[in-house]
């Protein structure tokens, strides 16, 4: 890659962005090259003295925190106080009069279908395509691979026929639950027909009827033989396959082969949190492969078990109606995109006074103007609209802010105005606690609210830093804060008028090995009025449906709706413990847990570039590691040290026992670089002390500040 670059419009670009700007992403969008420079020149120099004042704001707001915390210290937690305190300082602001949300010409997948959402890489393109293509996902492989269907062998690479027909099982259980049949069973059918485009089930003892008879949908036709019938439920579609000569069809006398479900619904494309994107270099990786997925040209050629394999997007899957007419539905998840917040800056685009460009501010032009390719032939929305995930905001003003700057690329694009959509990530304090107030400032534009349990406690922790040493983290999850957090985002929503508008959505399963725990406990998410959820791969999109089909998810917001309360005071309640009395055997396993995930998700990101994977944790167990677990590891254990609770010379003897722990777990990647025993000569190393020992003093407790610096520092 070059390091050059091109002056223009008071702008200094990387040429290999410049180029790929000019050259890839312009063409055939009706925008002109000079247009869209001058346009982002123009705008950027407008909106980074504001970007900066914001952030400006938060570390004055943090200091004055900060303060009130150290003056009252001794005294006994007053609410009331401290409240008056936030109201005084700008950080608490005051809710106005009711209102609705008025966005507009949203698709089905955000305003009517409820179901799960895939967060993918943006910088893999071959994880990008499968996450697009997780729109349509084999029940059969899903269950069959997993540790849902029991077993007392391990799965291999053999056929196990005791496997397959617990699945076969488990599936007529599936559809008998959610596709009755009239005083019959799924398990007692025996041949499926068609006849004059209807729907004939038949069983030993004659015909049978679904119960619901609105839930049959169509038929798909493999030379002139039935090759598979479409059915719906909860607005989400399965399909039946029929092929009797397949191999999975051998125990099943009515010749089903397989279920095949509508899972991942949408998927959010990232450039932010599960990506190390540092410089121009990386920023054109991401930005080609989300024009690819745009245009619907993106290929991933690559090699498994010897096979040369080529992935493209999947195209509409056709279907005969039940009255005969010729229908198609679509054949991948919506795609939305996530921007990066607004902290950071990248050295891709330097401003007339050589400062860089607020990286966020880049990310809106060129993303947007990537998506204007769908706009015209309409792979991806139908109703015309680019959908951008706007994370790490603090407040109503940030918010206020993303709107201007929506706004202002909608002008340089030419682009009518609210073509861009905000999904908000409500993972800040300050965000949570003025929700209301921060969806006021998007009402024309919001397609979506979803926390971020993590990164909300990554917040929590370093916002009350001063306030106490904080409880151990396991403990947060029952703690007060977290259970009215999760609790007012949905609350919120409906009360400004998200059902069948706007996606309310909920955090991510993080372990994707254990998919026995997460059918049983995903579901809670339903309960408490999610319409979307994350999972962490296309087969926890494809279990994670079934509880869509348990749960009409708008009828559950019926009943929700009209619970709103003054959640404030617990929203507010601090999770300290003053005078904590855990044992040194306690602080050691609690800080070695921390130290031991930092490692473990460091090493892959400063040496390797991975901003998101599969991290194994003390206990071997993979967990599903990003920016937003780091900053939490990271805050706590600054926070401890910060109030005493241990030493810096103990913790840095843990993240040397660590490291070691960490070497050995990844042993077999060929590419992994040990940190025991040279220590001083490993950045990865140096970089996870330093987001723990200089934690106090990062940016709302970030972790991208450091760990941009020392990708840098390794990549060059």
């Amino acid at each position: 890659m070059s390091k050059k670059y091109k002056n223009t419009e008071n702008l200094s670009i990387s040429e290999d962005l410049y180029n790929f700007v000019n050259n890839e992403a312009i063409p055939e969008t009706g925008i002109t090259k000079e247009k869209f420079w001058k346009g982002l020149s123009s705008v950027s120099h407008e909106l980074a003295p504001k970007n900066r004042a914001l952030l400006k704001t938060r570390k004055r707001l943090q200091l004055d925190i900060d303060r009130w915390h150290l003056e009252n210290y001794e005294k006994e937690f007053n609410l009331k106080d401290y409240k008056s305190y936030l109201e005084k300082i700008g950080y608490l602001k005051k809710e106005g009069q009711n209102f609705k949300i008025k966005t507009k010409n949203i698709d089905q997948e955000i305003s009517s279908i409820a179901g799960p959402q895939l967060v993918v890489p943006i910088m893999n393109a071959r994880y990008a395509l499968n996450a697009a293509n997780a729109r349509w996902m084999s029940l059969y492989d899903s269950l069959y691979g997993t540790d849902i269907i029991s077993s007392e062998e391990s799965i291999s690479e053999r056929y196990d026929p005791e496997r397959g027909l617990q699945v076969i099982q488990y599936t007529k259980n599936f559809l008998d639950q959610n596709f009755k049949l009239k005083n019959s069973s799924w398990k007692k059918v025996n041949q499926i027909l068609i006849k004059n485009h209807k729907l004939e089930i038949q069983t030993n003892k004659g015909i049978a009827e679904l119960e619901d008879e609105n839930k049959y949908i169509g038929y798909r036709l493999d030379k002139e033989k039935i090759s598979a019938i479409i059915l719906k439920n909860n607005n989400l579609h399965i399909e039946i396959i029929i092929n009797p000569s397949a191999f999975s069809a051998k125990g099943d006398p009515a010749g089903i082969s397989d279920i095949i479900v509508e899972a991942a619904i949408s998927t959010i494309c990232d450039h932010e949190d599960s990506v190390a994107a540092v410089d121009a270099e990386d920023k054109i990786i991401g930005y080609r492969n989300w024009l690819g997925l745009m245009k619907k040209n993106l290929v991933a050629e690559f090699e498994k078990d010897g096979k040369k394999l080529r992935r493209k997007l999947n195209p509409n899957r056709n279907y005969i109606s039940k009255v005969g007419k010729k229908e198609s539905m679509h054949g991948r998840a919506l795609l939305l995109n996530r921007n990066v917040g607004h902290l950071m800056t990248n050295s891709a685009v330097l401003l007339q006074d050589g400062s860089e460009i607020p990286e966020g501010i880049l990310d809106a032009f060129i993303t947007s103007l990537c998506a204007m390719h769908d706009l015209k032939n309409k792979n991806n929305s139908r109703t015309g609209s680019i959908y951008i995930v706007k994370p790490k905001q603090h407040g109503p003003d940030e918010t206020a802010f993303t709107d201007l700057l929506f706004s202002k690329v909608e002008e340089v694009l030419d682009l009518n105005p609210l073509t861009l959509k905000v999904g908000l990530m409500e993972e800040e304090r300050r965000t949570s606690v003025n929700l209301k107030e921060c969806i006021r400032t998007l009402e024309d534009r919001i397609f979506f609210i979803n926390t971020g349990f993590l990164d909300r406690t990554g917040d929590e922790m370093h916002t009350s830093m001063e306030a106490g040493p904080m409880i151990k983290k396991g403990d947060m999850k029952t703690s007060t804060w977290i259970n009215t957090y999760e609790t007012n985002n949905v609350e919120v929503g409906l009360n400004c008028g998200f059902s069948g508008v706007a996606q309310i959505g909920k955090g991510m399963w993080a372990m994707p090995d254990k998919m026995a725990d997460m059918l049983k406990q995903k579901i809670s998410h339903l309960e408490a009025g999610a319409n979307c959820a994350w999972v962490p791969s296309p087969t926890a999109a494809a279990l994670h449906a079934l509880h869509y089909h348990q749960i009409n998810i708008f009828e559950q917001h019926s009943k929700l709706k009209n619970k709103d309360k003054n959640n404030l005071d617990e929203l507010l309640t601090i999770p300290i413990i003053k005078k904590p009395n855990w044992s040194n055997d306690e602080i050691s396993k609690e800080i070695s847990n921390s130290a031991q995930t930092i490692l473990g998700y460091v090493v892959r990101w400063i040496d390797q570039g991975i901003g998101c994977s599969k991290v194994p944790d003390i206990n071997n167990i993979g967990l599903m590691e990003d920016r937003a677990t780091l900053r939490i590891s990271s805050q706590h254990i600054a926070n401890w040290l910060h109030h005493g609770i241990c030493s810096r010379k103990q913790v840095l003897e843990i993240m040397k026992k660590m490291a070691k722990v960490v070497d050995e777990q990844n042993k077999k990647d060929k590419l992994y670089q040990r940190m025991y025993p040279e220590f001083d000569k490993s950045i990865a190393f140096k970089t996870a002390c330093e987001l723990v020992f200089q934690g106090k003093d990062q940016p709302s407790g970030y972790t991208e500040p450091l760990l941009h610096l020392n990708r840098l520092i390794k990549k060059n």
